[in-house]
């Protein structure tokens, strides 16, 4: 798969000018043209070293199943700031998605899109580099208010941040804590929704997500357990 180049960062400063500028680029609007090819990102970190694992997977929505999935690891400099999740992620992401054979309609990350303080989480990051339809799905809101969508699956609030609404809390399945979604690069907010909506099916978190984090967290304890037996 093709990366783009971007400009890099080497310091905190650096990284927060970096993400105004690059968030220019953004375009927050669109529909991939298919989206049968889902991919899901995640990162694990090992222990309190500067090793990082990604793991990318590609879920299928017409066979329901995964049909690619891929590793990485990488050392990073680059200390944990919220807010600056990508600086310290996106490299062994990048060098993941170099050696993943399917290219995906539509990237989900394990993360925020628009849905940050500076309008610019790690899905928006990827999806410049990648070219490619990206969103956020976080577990928990970064920044910004709402109101609790109602306890039945589908259920959709606005999630706000300084009078603009950044993301959506949106109910993957009833009676089950929201996730929040925000468009990263080249697609809409409401199509954000929809492709996270299609990808979950007995779960809070889209199919493709929860076999990332598993095959990152695998990928962790099978290092765990190498090391020890040294």
């Amino acid at each position: 798969m093709q990366i783009r180049r971007l400009p890099q960062a080497s310091d905190y400063k650096d990284a927060v000018e970096l993400q105004k500028s690059l968030s220019q680029r953004l375009i927050l609007k669109g529909s991939p043209k298919k989206a049968d090819f889902i991919a899901g990102v995640d990162c694990s970190s090992y222990a309190y070293s500067k090793l990082m694992v990604s793991a990318v997977t590609v879920w299928s929505y017409s066979q329901k199943e995964i049909i690619d999935s891929i590793t990485a690891s990488h050392e990073t400099d680059f200390p944990y700031i919220p807010g600056l999740l990508a600086f310290r992620e996106i490299p062994v992401i990048l060098k993941a998605f170099q050696i993943l054979e399917t290219i995906p309609d539509v990237v989900i990350c394990d993360g925020q899109g628009i849905a940050h303080m500076r309008g610019f989480g790690i899905a928006c990051h990827l999806g410049l580099y990648l070219g490619l339809p990206t969103l956020g799905c976080g577990k928990s809101r970064l920044v910004g208010s709402y109101e609790k969508p109602d306890p039945e699956k589908g259920s959709v609030k606005s999630l706000c941040y300084k009078g603009k609404e950044v993301g959506k809390v949106v109910r993957t399945r009833n009676n089950v804590k929201p996730v929040f979604v925000s468009p990263g690069h080249l697609i809409g907010m409401n199509e954000s929704v929809e492709i996270v909506l299609t990808s979950c099916l007995k779960y809070r978190l889209s199919e493709p997500i929860r076999a990332a984090h598993k095959l990152a967290g695998d990928t962790i304890r099978i290092m765990r357990d190498d090391l020890s037996k040294n």
